[in-house]
């Protein structure tokens, strides 16, 4: 019975892995197109928070009338962005209490965590909604919570970008495939390094003007430093990882450090981008689409690889 039943099992994981993926969504669990649907969930939440902080009070006007909202004030913008935050982080909550300690396949708890798409969206937007109307004083409580989940995660981000890098670098110097793709991996890292010093030096004139802005200063300075002690590590004799993985974290590091000093508030005398940020829609575009890269990375391969974190 237990040899019918692994079978069973086996041929349903063969027939949701040749599928395609229409009809892996609509056939229900399936552990193979779980990660994509909640990265589709994800992708929409920051496509919601973006359309809410930039054009929340012409694109959701009616949200003005709110009793919690307060004008506006207290569902657009930032603050509109802690309550999209807010309804996901429900949502995700909601899922990792339903499926925590699950350790076997095709079980109830397993069957809701990679199916029931119709019911999670549902929830999920209705989880959204609610959070627009909670009072101000908890969304508030919530933003301050969330500085330090942002920092827990950009720990876990970081990790598992290097994880991914190594892994890439990895390959790319691997018997099979080193001979074919060296000028491919000369020209990356090459192609990396010089971005690294564009951006440093770029954020030397937008964001260090003045020998007062010393903060400023020291993260940019400390940035190049730290791009410079990953390439004298990696060329060491006893790591010997060549120039790939230190020029894409430092790529990785440089625009961290230009999403920091970018965020400083528009009245900073050593902000004098800040306007021009304002203004400038293609900043904000690459920003949220490095911004969503890296998470991508760091979830799948999280999701893919969890003993990277030893």
């Amino acid at each position: 019975m237990e040899s019918g039943l692994g079978s069973n099992r086996n041929e349903r994981h063969w027939i949701f892995k040749d599928d395609s993926w229409f009809s892996q969504f609509r056939n229900g669990s399936n552990p193979w197109m779980a990660r994509y649907a909640y990265a589709l969930i994800f992708l929409v939440s920051n496509l919601l928070a973006w359309a809410v902080r930039d054009y929340g009070h012409n694109a959701f006007p009616e949200m003005e009338k709110l009793k919690n909202c307060q004008g506006g004030r207290g569902c657009l913008g930032a603050e509109g962005v802690l309550r999209v935050s807010l309804g996901c982080f429900a949502f995700c909550f909601v899922m990792f209490l339903s499926t925590a300690g699950n350790s076997r396949m095709y079980n109830c708890r397993d069957s809701w965590h990679s199916g029931w798409w119709s019911a999670k969206i549902g929830l999920w937007i209705a989880l959204t909604v609610t959070s627009f109307l909670v009072p101000t004083f908890i969304v508030q409580i919530y933003g301050e919570i969330a500085h330090f989940g942002a920092g827990v995660f950009l720990l876990v981000q970081l990790v598992s970008v290097i994880s991914f890098i190594t892994w890439l670098n990895d390959c790319c110097q691997s018997e099979k495939t080193a001979e074919r793709c060296h000028i491919h991996v000369m020209l990356l890292a090459t192609a990396a390094y010089i971005i690294c010093i564009f951006g440093i030096i770029m954020m030397y004139i937008w964001y260090a003007p003045e020998p007062s802005c010393l903060l400023n200063i020291f993260f940019i300075t400390w940035t190049l430093v730290l791009l410079q002690l990953m390439t004298s590590a990696s060329l060491h004799p006893k790591i010997n990882s060549g120039f790939l993985t230190p020029g894409l974290m430092g790529l990785y590091v440089v625009f961290i450090c230009w999403c920091a000093i970018r965020s400083e508030p528009a009245g900073e005398s050593c902000n004098r981008k800040a306007e021009a940020s304002n203004k400038t829609d293609w900043l904000t575009i690459i920003s949220f689409i490095v911004a969503l890269l890296a998470m991508v990375i760091a979830t799948f391969s999280t999701g893919i690889d969890s003993q990277c974190f030893q």
